[in-house]
């Protein structure tokens, strides 16, 4: 048993694993002294794979690939000084570890009693159809699987008057190709879960706002079983993190404006009843400070009917149950989300899983005939298969894009990359769309990006004709500064303007550290923008500093993601005009006429540079202007679901920064993600 903990501990050493996966170990050593050393092994291996996502540990594809499914040994980064000074010092290679098992063999030696069970109990580990889990994470699938079979098993319902109100809020004639948009609508009206899925610019916002109101008109009709008749729907919105909540607020409001509801009765009624006030998940669920617990949950379940949840594809497996623990037993549930993103940071892939099969529907012959009585669209045959599954029904794929035009590079390039096309995306480069940009980091290229259009040379501060740097959001702070006795308005209004401009464009990079990961291209940045006189230091708390928090914090209302800019504001002491650095955060419901947020320097525990951030980082964010920076060599961090969710941030302009050849893009692109977990339905 020694020897597995030893070698665990030079992996730790190594940096290969964590010291919290070796202490997993060690501790069920402690309570189990009899224990098989191949036992303690899987469970450090099972707490290492869900540090990078995994929801538990594959036994077969470990012992098929064991470099590839543990990514060990790790990458560095570019950084040749990682390597062990003493080669004798280095950690055995994963295959010398696994040598002389098989899978029977470890799942016979995987029996203890009272460390590993196959199912329920109080075991700390559960072996599941060749899956090691640690317990809770186990616990969170069963929730999440038993929460979505509950509502699927309740069938679809078709209320009488939903036909003639989806004739009222798609007027249109149907074209010659299916409306996904009025198909997701009917769907999601149709059941307790739903999943509407899409693309940027897809029209998933807009599809949702449908739904609700389709939804209300029902209740309020009386239409809504077990509801009481004229009582609208408790509906409740929300998304993961503070940037994807007040990106869903600012379009949801003028989204409710301009439903076309004249046709229904009580219109306004419906209008009023349909809520614009998105909150993040963690305040929905209501987070009690220094615990992984909720104030609601299967003991006090929240007050609603109706669920949104935004930006699905962020939410992990952990805070997916919570949910579900959360919601009414008859309360809907509805997810949005591009199921072609990065899954979230933290373990599991809940949104991707559930859409597996989005691409070919899979809907029955009497979904398909249903749907088309009730809108009049005609699914593809293509898209009709006899063996699909309940979960299949549900889930509703938006196909067009209304963002991006046929001769958009951003959508051809996002195109491109989701099909894993590498001939199409040399092409795409070769055609230099407008709306894109190939550039080479050496060189004064970084410099350039940075500066942007306003190239260091000033320029207008207003609406932009041409892709945006760093430079442009510290010419408006400059140039739109308030008069120092102005009132607080005037600073507010001031201080929104440069966060707006700072939206307007942003660094993404694929790794965090070596020369082009985010801890390197902050410093590079800050240096540029403080020798071209843009800020005054690149050191410390200085006017203009972006910053992004990195933990939750729930005293000050801020939460993990949130970017606020450091801002120099006056103060009036003795008479005299001082000037204090604070930092200006969005509001979170910008559409309630709130200001941003000021909080003091001093106050911000947990907070880092953001002029670059990680690609996972800007999930639930656009920019007018989005740069991903490949690094010079390919790694295996670089997949097709990280380049196309950076390309998918960029509003209006998309750079691709390479520090290297071409190669390395088409090496990402041909690399799928892949999440052990099980199946959700």
């Amino acid at each position: 048993m020694r020897g597995v903990l030893d070698r665990l501990e030079r992996w730790v050493r190594a940096g290969w694993i964590r010291e919290l996966d070796r202490a997993f170990a060690a501790f069920l050593a402690r309570e189990a002294p009899d224990a098989d050393p191949a036992l303690l092994l899987a469970a450090a291996l099972a707490s290492h794979q869900l540090g990078r996502g995994h929801a538990c540990l594959e036994l077969q594809p470990l012992l098929d690939d064991p470099v590839g499914t543990l990514a060990l040994p790790p990458e560095r980064g570019g950084h040749d000084d990682d390597a062990p000074d003493d080669p004798a010092a280095a950690p055995e290679h994963p295959r010398e570890l696994l040598a002389g098992l098989d899978l029977p063999g470890w799942t016979r030696r995987l029996a203890h009693p009272r460390l590993v069970a196959p199912g329920e109990g109080d075991t700390p580990l559960v072996l599941d159809d060749g899956r090691l889990y640690l317990r809770r994470y186990w616990d969170h699938e069963r929730t999440v699987r038993a929460g979505i079979a509950a509502r699927l098993a309740a069938g679809p319902a078709s209320p009488e008057g939903l036909a003639a109100a989806l004739r009222v809020l798609f007027a249109q004639p149907p074209g010659e190709t299916a409306d996904w948009q009025r198909l997701a609508c009917a769907t999601a009206a149709r059941h307790a879960f739903s999943v509407i899925t899409g693309g940027p610019g897809t029209g998933k916002t807009t599809t949702v706002v449908k739904v609700l109101a389709l939804l209300q008109h029902l209740a309020l009709q009386g239409q809504v079983q077990g509801l009481m008749p004229g009582r609208p729907l408790r509906i409740r919105l929300a998304a993961p993190t503070g940037k994807a909540a007040a990106r869903l607020n600012e379009s949801i409001a003028g989204a409710v404006q301009q439903l076309p509801l004249e046709g229904l009765p009580q219109p306004q009624a419906v209008r009023a009843a349909i809520p614009t006030e998105v909150s993040t998940v963690h305040r929905l669920l209501g987070s009690l400070p220094d615990s992984r617990h909720f104030r609601h949950h299967e003991g006090n379940r929240l007050p609603l009917d109706v669920l949104v949840l935004d930006e699905a594809s962020m939410v992990d497996l952990e805070m997916m149950a919570a949910v579900l623990r959360a919601l009414p037993p008859q309360a809907r549930l509805i997810l949005l989300g591009d199921k072609d993103q990065l899954a979230s940071v933290e373990a599991g892939a809940v949104l991707g899983e559930l859409c597996r099969r989005a691409d070919q529907g899979h809907y029955t012959e009497d979904n398909r005939r249903e749907l088309q009585a009730l809108t009049g669209q005609v699914i593809p045959s293509a898209l009709v298969d006899a063996a699909g599954t309940p979960l299949d029904q549900v889930v509703v794929k938006l196909r067009h894009s209304w963002r991006f035009r046929e001769d958009s590079g951003i959508g051809q390039l996002a195109a491109a990359v989701h099909a894993g096309d590498a001939a199409r995306l040399a092409r795409i480069e070769a055609a230099a769309p407008r709306d894109l940009a190939f550039v080479e980091l050496g060189g004064e290229g970084l410099r350039r990006l940075v500066l942007g259009a306003d190239g260091g040379a000033g320029g207008p501060s207003g609406g932009r004709a041409a892709p945006a740097g760093h430079a442009h959001y510290l010419r408006v702070m400059r140039e739109g500064l308030p008069a120092p006795l102005a009132g607080p308005e005037e600073w507010n209004e001031w201080a929104a303007r440069v966060l707006a401009a700072f939206g307007e464009f942003q660094l993404l990079c694929a790794l965090r550290q070596g020369p082009q990961g985010v801890e390197t291209l902050n410093r590079t940045v800050a240096a540029i923008l403080c020798r071209e006189g843009l800020v005054e230091t690149d050191q410390g708390w200085y006017a203009g500093r972006p910053v992004m928090v990195t933990r939750n914090d729930y005293g000050l209302g801020l939460m993990n993601g949130d970017v606020g800019i450091t801002l120099a504001t006056p103060v009036l002491e003795d008479g005299a005009v001082r000037w204090k650095l604070r930092v200006a955060f969005a509001a979170e419901s910008p559409g309630a006429g709130r200001g941003p947020r000021w909080v003091l320097p001093s106050r911000l525990q947990a907070v880092e540079t953001v002029y670059a951030m990680t690609v996972h980082k800007s999930q639930g964010s656009e920019f007018g202007h989005a740069a991903l920076v490949l690094p010079a060599a390919d790694s295996r961090v670089l997949t097709r679901e990280l380049v196309y969710t950076g390309i998918t941030r960029a509003r209006q302009w998309f750079t691709l920064a390479r520090a290297g050849g071409g190669d390395v893009l088409a090496q990402a692109v041909a690399r799928r993600v892949r999440r052990a977990g099980g199946s959700f339905g």
